[in-house]
């Protein structure tokens, strides 16, 4: 028989039952591999008894090396990337040669400019992460104000403060519910929000409008009502900052914070809203870079490191049973106090009781340091595991281990639609709060209740001439950020011949001559006043230490009062951000809260002083000396025939708005 005969034999075996047998034997390689380009259809978060399985299953296959890499997760900031890209080569290499277990999605940042991608970039990257990797990738994200926080074309909310404006809980329900829809069509899984953290420090820099407000029973209330959304749409969520970071008055991005509060204090103000959350089924707590002396009087022992906060009260007190995650270990309230050894940061955040360690310092010398704790016994093989197959039962509990791609197709039907998007200006719309008003400045006169329209002008030949009728000063913290460009487009909609300009810390001092001529010859002035917490926004303090601060700067400041020197009655300041604002500027006299610079925000503030819509907002937060929580002036919008409710008073306490 010849070797060309169809039936030869080989090794004894007929031909063609050893191919057949070959085939057999790889199929279970085929399967694998098909299954990384499986869609994954986002539902409801179930752990199964099949995930369970595949996840002791996995657990008994894993080297120490291997299981140490699961407890990481490491950046990916979305952008185009060929395949041969540096960025993509190193994401690609890092994931494999670290075993990664997770990636955080963010985006690059150019100075204090977010360079945003569309959903689209971020899907295919994502897939292509996970194409390249040995185990599915929990894709992680910081969405507090929903996707667009990272993402363009997507469903815009404003900051959680202006939630609390609402005062409806039903708003958190359904912001939780988008968000969890968009965010699971791009590839993305868990969210790290709701902040749980209870804002009653009016001078801290870092949380602010990020926290619902002040009352620890009403951000409890929101939390679980956003956790409930978030499950509805297959979202798991992260209540943050535990124990609280709401009463600090420093950025833990920059250096320590202190929570000085004592035991019965966090009892009944910082702790409530995570024992709502845990109740609400929340599925992971972030631990916060702060000291709190009254947990743990160690020195310097932030809550990321404390067996006492993580293992004793978190886990053992509260019965949390839920993932529990670092806080980002590169920031400086950690680092600095392991700058000799920055891999030891990880090691004692996993022995204080953490899951999961979130973007490293140096992912290096962070997973050597682990790996080498495990090798020598002081992080027993038992604990690891125990962690390691949490985070597996999470990924199946998701549905990684079936499938594990978003399906791009998918995205022009479920992200940024027109209902979504309407319900985000429906919230930013409800959270106008009026503080102060004179009664001589809002409404404010579109263009057509003063008298005309403007004629329509062809492309380029805009004949539209600025005049000093309406000033609109944008304070901004830099103006190469986004922050008034929606704000601009809204006044000039209504107010064609509006003169718009833009100031910054680097910009107030020159202009000030040119703002205050126009300013005086105004007949109303818009001061929209952008401040709002950013992470690690350092600036040099008196002594040379770095701080971080929401207040304006000097030179705006000094331009702020200025203008409220030559014409407080006449102007109306829009807190578009941190609403403490006022307590530096005693002489404002018509103060409006929007508690964010989203551009839903942006709008509704634009149609609350013209008059357009109701405006029906309570402060969640005391802005000490000026008003109480809960305090706001409730107006009726403008009717077709020009008239309105708003009277004159200037006081805070709540008006009733007649049905």
């Amino acid at each position: 028989m010849s070797d060309s005969s169809t039936f030869a034999i080989v090794n004894g075996m007929p031909r063609h039952l050893l191919l057949i047998a070959l085939l057999l034997a790889a199929a279970p390689c085929f399967a694998k591999d098909k299954d990384k380009d499986r869609f994954l259809k986002p539902g409801p978060i179930h752990l199964d008894r099949g995930g369970r399985k595949w996840a002791d299953k996995t657990l008994r296959k894993m080297s120490p090396e291997e299981k140490v890499g699961q407890l990481f997760a490491i950046w990916v900031r979305v952008q185009f990337l060929n395949d041969a890209d540096p960025i993509f080569v190193q994401l690609r290499d890092n994931i494999r040669k670290y075993h990664i277990g997770s990636v955080v999605m963010s985006v690059p940042v150019d100075g204090p400019v977010l360079l945003k991608s569309q959903p689209y970039v971020a899907a295919d990257l994502l897939n292509r992460l996970q194409r390249s990797s040995k185990l599915p990738l929990i894709v992680s994200a910081d969405f507090e104000r929903g996707v667009s926080m990272r993402l363009n074309g997507t469903t815009v909310f404003p900051h959680a403060m202006a939630f609390g404006a609402t005062g409806k809980v039903e708003n958190a329900e359904v912001f939780g519910r988008i968000t969890a829809l968009e965010a699971r069509a791009i590839g993305v899984h868990w969210n790290f929000f709701p902040d749980a953290d209870v804002n009653s420090n009016p001078a801290n820099p870092i949380i602010n409008t990020r926290s619902f407000g002040e009352d620890p029973k009403q951000v409890g209330d929101f939390v679980a009502e956003y956790i409930r959304g978030a499950h509805e749409g297959g979202m798991l969520t992260t209540a943050k900052h535990f124990p609280g970071h709401g009463d600090t008055a420093s950025d833990s991005h920059l250096g320590l914070a202190h929570v000085t509060g004592d035991r019965a204090r966090l009892n009944a103000i910082e702790l409530p809203p995570f024992r709502s959350a845990i109740e609400a089924g929340v599925d992971a707590v972030m631990v916060a870079h702060v000291t709190v002396p009254a947990l743990d009087s160690e020195p310097n022992r932030v809550a990321t490191t404390s067996k006492a906060v993580v293992t004793g009260l978190l886990k053992e007190d509260m019965g949390f049973k839920g993932i529990v995650v670092t806080d980002a270990l590169d920031m400086a309230g950690l680092t600095r106090l392991y700058a000799k050894d920055i891999g030891r940061a990880a090691v004692e955040s996993f022995k204080a009781g953490n899951d999961m360690l979130i973007i490293p310092a140096n992912l290096d010398a962070s997973y050597r340091s682990v790996l080498q704790a495990v090798h020598s016994g002081e992080i027993s093989h038992e604990r690891l595991d125990q962690s390691v197959r949490k985070i597996l039962e999470l990924k199946a509990s998701l549905g990684l281990n079936k499938a594990r791609l978003a399906d791009v197709s998918q995205l022009s039907t479920e992200v940024g639609k027109p209902e979504n998007l309407a319900v985000g200006q429906h919230i930013a719309d409800e959270s106008i709060t009026l503080v102060r008003d004179n009664g001589k400045v809002i409404p404010l006169q579109s263009f057509e209740a003063a008298g005309g329209t403007p004629e329509a002008a062809l492309p380029y030949q805009s004949l539209t001439e600025v005049s000093n009728r309406l000033v609109a000063v944008i304070f901004s913290d830099d103006l190469r950020t986004d922050s008034g460009r929606m704000l601009e487009r809204q006044i000039l909609a209504r107010v064609p011949d509006a003169h718009v300009i833009y100031v910054d810390a680097r910009s107030a001092a020159g202009m000030k001559p040119a703002v205050i001529e126009a300013v005086e010859a105004a007949e109303r002035v818009i001061a929209a006043v952008y401040v709002v917490p950013v992470a690690g926004k350092a600036m040099r303090a008196a002594g040379g230490h770095l701080t971080n601060t929401v207040a304006m700067d000097e030179a705006t400041g000094s331009l702020l009062n200025a203008i409220l020197d030559r014409a407080a009655s006449r102007t109306v300041v829009l807190a578009m951000g941190n609403p403490y604002v006022v307590q530096d500027f005693s002489a404002i006299e018509n103060y409006v809260c929007a508690f964010s610079n989203a551009t839903v925000s942006e709008t509704a503030a634009a149609k609350a002083i013209f008059g357009e819509i109701p405006i029906s907002g309570h402060l969640p937060v005391t802005i000490p000396g000026i008003a109480a929580r809960g305090d706001g002036l409730e107006r009726l919008a403008r009717s077709s025939s020009g008239q309105t409710s708003s009277g004159g008073s200037s006081h805070v306490q709540p008006e009733t708005v007649q049905p």
